[in-house]
């Protein structure tokens, strides 16, 4: 796999006329983005099969988590409309269910452990008595066992997740930052370099890609260094 196919660009912005021009200015500095809440909720579940004519690879970011049946059927209705990765939260109902909906399709299920903006805090205040590091390992584990194809993970934890799922799933990784840029409201962060030296196999950038005044230099800057790391 090229390094520029690794870097998946989340396309985290309000309208599909704006996403359409990221990309046209991004040209092809990427060929992988991803649309989460924000954007399809405005339009851009559409912008998929768009994507997917034009030869780009679509993440969908919709984060599944709801009784089985409804989650199976979601998968499905997901299969079809041409995207590579779909998320489900790492319940192991949840995965199981979006599995048996992707059928025999293309469709891959990634399953998100610990979101990149919690830390050991904010897990003890939901209720959770197991920290990040724990609870991603179990969460891990739960997904290899489910038949989930991939995890989202922090980079932090990329390694040792590694070691827990094998090489037969995937790793993508979010909190990803240049060094340098602003951490916003992410918790557990990395550089693409180390990431994908810590073992992840796609990084997911948004905004040090999406608000930069050249996207395109900006993920051509992200793509040299995910080819140093694998250089070295």
């Amino acid at each position: 796999m090229k390094a520029r196919d690794r870097l998946i660009v989340a396309l985290d912005v309000p309208s599909v006329e704006t996403a359409r021009d990221l990309v046209k200015r991004i040209g092809d500095a990427a060929t992988f983005y991803k649309i989460g809440y924000q954007l399809a909720y405005a339009g851009g579940l559409a912008l998929t099969r768009e994507l997917v004519d034009q030869g780009k690879q679509v993440f969908l970011d919709l984060k599944l988590h709801d009784i089985g049946n409804t989650v199976e059927k979601g998968a499905a209705s997901v299969a079809k409309s041409g995207a590579m990765f779909l998320t489900v939260h790492a319940y192991p109902q949840t995965m199981k269910a979006a599995v048996a909906g992707t059928g025999s399709s293309g469709l891959r299920i990634l399953a998100v452990t610990v979101l990149t903006s919690y830390d050991d805090n904010d897990l003890a205040e939901a209720g959770y008595r197991l920290n990040v590091r724990d609870l991603a390992a179990r969460r891990a584990a739960q997904a290899k066992e489910a038949g989930i194809d991939g995890l989202v993970c922090s980079p932090e934890e990329a390694a040792a997740l590694r070691r827990i799922v094998g090489s037969g799933m995937l790793l993508v990784t979010p909190g990803i930052r240049p060094a340098g840029s602003a951490t916003g409201d992410q918790k557990r962060i990395m550089t693409p370099a180390k990431a994908i030296a810590a073992g992840a196999d796609y990084l997911v950038v948004g905004r040090p890609v999406t608000e930069a005044a050249d996207p395109k230099a900006a993920a051509a800057s992200i793509v040299a260094d995910i080819e140093s790391a694998r250089e070295g």
